[in-house]
C-alpha cells in the first residue's frame, strides 16, 4: 500500500468530501476522521484547522491522507483529484 498526505488550503471541507464521491468513492464514516473507500484506493480527510494572517484574512486548511494498492494507483488518484481541487484566478 502507497499512501501520501496532502494540505488543501481555502476549500470547504464537505468540497473536498464530494471529490472523492464524484472519483467513485463511498463515505463509510460521519466524523472525523472521513473517510471516503474507492475501487482500489481510500480517501480520509483527517482534519480542518483555520489558519490566521492578519486580524481578518483567515483560510481553511483541510488535511487529507491518500491511500492505494500501488504506488501509480496512488499517483493517478492525487493526480485526478488535484484536477478537481484547481482554482483559476481571474
Amino acid at each position: 500500500m502507497a499512501s501520501r498526505e496532502l494540505e488543501f488550503r481555502g476549500i470547504n471541507r464537505n468540497h473536498l468530501g464530494m471529490y472523492f464521491e464524484e472519483l467513485g468513492g463511498e463515505l463509510l464514516t460521519d466524523a472525523f476522521p472521513f473517510v471516503y473507500k474507492g475501487n482500489g484506493w481510500t480517501g480520509e480527510i483527517l482534519s480542518e484547522d483555520k489558519l490566521t494572517f492578519t486580524k481578518t484574512f483567515k483560510v481553511n486548511a483541510v488535511h487529507i491522507r491518500f491511500t492505494a494498492e500501488t504506488e501509480s494507483g496512488l499517483e493517478d488518484l492525487i493526480k485526478q483529484y488535484r484536477y478537481k481541487t484547481t482554482r483559476v484566478g481571474g
